[in-house]
């Protein structure tokens, strides 16, 4: 049987790793068993960071809006609600767009969900 070894195996996976972890300080960047430990806490925290980056967008599409509102003296919680009501499909992010750079079709918006009825369940 012939005698198999791991040497050009193991060399391309340390090799991933220590690519992966270039520009890290100190032994995160050249030591390979302190530098997987890098990448993968790297990995959970860019993880963790693409669902804050959502929540952070919501956010700030809904301060654009609420600020739009409160010039033209409504609340954003009263007016998403009558929007519901009127079976508006505009999502925040593109609500807030019109908001910021397109005030006449916001106005028109905002007129819909005052003129909305409330849907009886």
């Amino acid at each position: 049987m012939v005698r198999v070894t791991s040497g050009t195996t193991a060399k391309a996976r340390h090799k991933k790793v220590l690519s992966a972890t270039k520009g890290y300080r100190g032994k995160r960047k050249s030591v390979f068993r302190i530098a997987k430990q890098a990448m993968m806490k790297a990995g959970q925290h860019a993880y963790k960071g693409r669902k804050q980056k959502k929540r952070d967008f919501r956010r700030l599409w809904t301060a654009r809006i609420s600020a739009a509102l409160r010039e033209r003296g409504h609340r954003y919680s009263e007016m998403k609600n009558k929007w519901l009501h009127a079976r508006m499909g505009v999502d925040r992010k593109n609500l807030s767009e019109i908001a910021m750079n397109h005030s006449e079709v916001f106005d028109k918006i905002v007129e819909v969900g005052v003129k909305a009825k409330k849907i009886e369940v």
